[in-house]
């Protein structure tokens, strides 16, 4: 078998925002060479919910690690098939770290477990959600000692954990924050508020250990990964910025690699009350409302929701906040007497819309001396891609491959919008070619593997052996 890429240099390759057209003009030509033809095909929208990764409702499941080596559950190769075979493709993974609460240097053997569960995750075609913590709560009120670590055991153990966090960037679409007080949540915490028994109070110097926590997870992962944090304040602090649309991220710091670029949100009590359990804290409520509508187009958002609080946390009302906030993901186990006001229709609904939901809408190719292909897609989900999502164009004959990179990231189609990628296809070999659309994995590690691939929600297109979108096209490439 052949294959070949035609590097970025050799092609021709736009990128706009636009309702598709066929703009191939018909080039001169001589009498050896046949005229241009072009042929466009349109697609069926499929109705099905499209198990995609790092998008849609996810399973939460936690393990432990006591002083005794006891409380780790290692992940079941089984259950991440079973979740995947439903159309979940991603977890929410919890390590408490109780065993080093008190100690700076974490156990090889502790390390080993955790590897094993992201190489369990991998063969199952499953991305994990990642966060560490010290200590759960018990029942409410909670009250000091709460029992995290302090601020440098904190950061001993991000140094440690950066191999791990680096090696397994493929399967970790994104990090929530972690480490600091109950749960990992950053809130009923020893060490990170001067007075543990009025935790919501932070000085500075409380807010500079947040600041070097962050700081700290940022540089523990690739450039291309993102953290999450519980509050918008949070992500304010750490950056020293403001609430309100003017203090969010703009469209040009967008995936810039900046810390303002790769801090996202996490709400774990979604729906629950006006400021939601204390995760909005402004006053107005509206001004972090607005900092997380803009802030949420480009970062991930996820959570879950924790109490009935009718009617905002029925479907109508939020469906509208996930589509209003972006929302990514959302944990399937809780709570389940928010979810089941949704409703089958809902629930559906919501396992199409979270995160992106690609539709092909058309594509055009012109054979000939100047050969070319266009595709246009439309995101009908909530949110882009938060990571970075290479686009390529696939051409088989026979047993020969081309790949052609196209000049896109499917991370920058947003919402509501329709996108159209147009490439030449100067390099490739003369002859007969079927057309394909190919979103793969950035990272080369898991980017032959469909599980991994982005599937466009149409009729009859995908083919998951390759894990590509076939067009139903045929484009003749002549010299």
């Amino acid at each position: 078998m052949q294959h070949r890429t035609i590097t970025t240099a050799a092609l021709a390759a736009v990128i706009a925002l636009a309702v598709p057209t066929n703009a191939w003009a018909s080039s001169s030509h001589s009498d050896h060479h046949p005229a241009p033809t072009s042929s466009t095909v349109s697609y069926t929208a499929s109705d099905a919910v499209i198990p995609n990764p790092q998008r849609g409702f996810d399973h939460t499941t936690e393990t432990h690690y006591r002083a005794d080596g006891s409380g780790y559950t290692p992940l079941d190769a089984g259950t991440l098939q079973g979740y995947r075979a439903d159309g979940v493709t991603q977890i929410v993974r919890v390590f408490y770290m109780e065993a080093f609460v008190d100690q700076r240097r974490l156990s090889p053997a502790w390390l080993q477990l955790v590897q094993h569960d992201y190489d369990t995750a991998r063969a199952a075609g499953v991305s994990v959600i990642t966060r560490f913590a010290y200590v759960q709560g018990g029942s409410y009120p909670y009250s000091a000692p709460y029992g995290d670590a302090d601020l440098p055991t904190v950061l001993a153990h991000i140094k440690q954990l950066t191999p791990t966090l680096r090696r397994n960037a493929d399967v970790i679409p994104t990090l929530q924050e972690g480490f600091i007080g109950l749960w990992g949540e950053g809130y009923y915490t020893d060490h990170f508020a001067s007075d543990p028994a009025n935790p919501g109070v932070l000085t500075e110097a409380d807010k500079d250990a947040r600041r070097q926590v962050i700081q700290a997870e940022l540089a523990a992962l690739p450039s291309s990964r993102s953290i999450q944090v519980r509050t918008m304040q949070m992500k304010q602090d750490a950056l020293r910025t403001t609430s309100g649309a003017a203090g969010a991220l703009t469209p040009r710091q967008a995936h810039d690699g900046s810390a303002a670029s790769r801090i996202g949100h996490h709400n774990d009590c979604f729906l629950a009350s006006p400021d939601d359990f204390g995760t909005f804290l402004t006053d107005p409520l509206s001004l972090d409302q607005d900092y997380l509508a803009a802030d949420s187009r480009y970062v991930p958002v996820g959570g879950e929701t924790c109490a009935v609080n009718a009617p905002r946390s029925e479907y109508p009302s939020a469906s509208a906040e996930m589509a209003k906030y972006h929302y990514s993901y959302l944990n399937l186990d809780y709570n389940k007497d928010v979810l089941s006001t949704w409703g089958q229709d809902g629930m559906t609904d919501a396992a199409k819309k979270l995160g992106y939901r690609f539709t092909l809408t058309s594509s055009t190719v012109t054979s000939g001396k100047h050969a070319a292909v266009s595709v246009s897609v439309r995101n009908d989900g909530w949110a882009a891609p938060y990571n970075h999502r290479p686009v390529q164009l696939v051409l088989t004959n026979g047993h020969r491959h081309v790949t052609v990179p196209v000049r896109a990231d499917a991370s920058s189609w947003q919402p509501g919008t329709t996108a159209t990628v147009t490439a030449s296809l100067r390099g490739v070999p003369t002859g007969k070619w079927d057309v394909a659309l190919a979103m793969p994995a950035a990272e080369r590690s898991v980017s032959r593997d469909p599980a991994f691939a982005i599937q466009t929600a149409n009729v009859g297109t995908w083919d998951a052996t390759t894990g590509v979108n076939r067009l139903g096209q045929v484009v003749t490439v002549r010299r």
